[in-house]
C-alpha cells in the first residue's frame, strides 16, 4: 500500500477561489458535531474530520473499490459568529457528511461561510475575511466505501 508515500495535504485559503478549491478536497468529509468548535476568544471556528480522499481516486482510479479517508484539522480565522442549523452542536452520536464550503461577501472584505452537511444542516460563519487552514493530520486509511450522491431525490 501506498499510504505513507502519499504527502498529507495542506492547503489555505484567503480568497473566493481559494476556499472552492478547499470545498472539493473536504467534499464528503465526515465528523460527529462533538469535533467542531467556534472558540470566540479566539475568533476562530475550528473542526477534526475524516476526508474522503478524492485526490487518490482521480490518480489511482477506482481500482478494485479500494478509496481512502484521512484525518484532516481544518480551521477559519477572523470569526465573528458561527450560527448551526439542523444538529445539535456537540451531539456525539450524530454524524455528519460535509458536501460543500461557500461563501457570500458583505461588505468586502467580510462575508459569511457556509459549510452545508448532507440532511440540510449547516454552519454559516460570520466572517471579517476569508481565512482558513486544512492540514492531514496523518496517514491515510483505507475504506471500501464509495460516497455517492442521490442527485434525482426530492428536497
Amino acid at each position: 500500500m501506498d499510504h505513507d508515500i502519499i504527502e498529507p495535504v495542506r492547503l489555505a485559503a484567503f480568497d473566493e477561489e481559494d476556499l472552492a478549491i478547499l470545498s472539493a478536497h473536504m467534499q464528503d468529509a465526515v465528523m460527529r458535531p462533538a469535533d467542531m468548535r467556534y472558540i470566540p476568544a479566539r475568533r476562530r471556528f475550528a473542526m477534526v474530520a475524516s476526508r474522503f480522499d478524492w485526490e487518490h481516486v482521480a490518480k489511482a482510479g477506482a481500482a478494485a473499490g479500494r478509496y481512502r479517508r484521512r484525518r484532516t484539522g481544518l480551521h477559519f480565522e477572523n470569526v465573528l459568529g458561527a450560527r448551526v442549523c439542523g444538529f445539535r452542536p456537540g451531539a456525539r452520536g450524530a454524524m455528519l457528511s460535509l458536501l460543500s464550503i461557500t461563501f457570500t461577501p458583505r461588505e468586502a472584505p467580510s462575508g459569511d461561510i457556509l459549510l452545508m452537511f448532507s440532511g440540510n444542516a449547516k454552519v454559516k460563519l460570520e466572517v471579517e475575511c476569508i481565512e482558513a487552514l486544512l492540514r492531514d493530520l496523518g496517514a491515510a486509511w483505507e475504506t471500501t466505501r464509495l460516497p455517492v450522491h442521490d442527485i434525482d431525490a426530492e428536497p
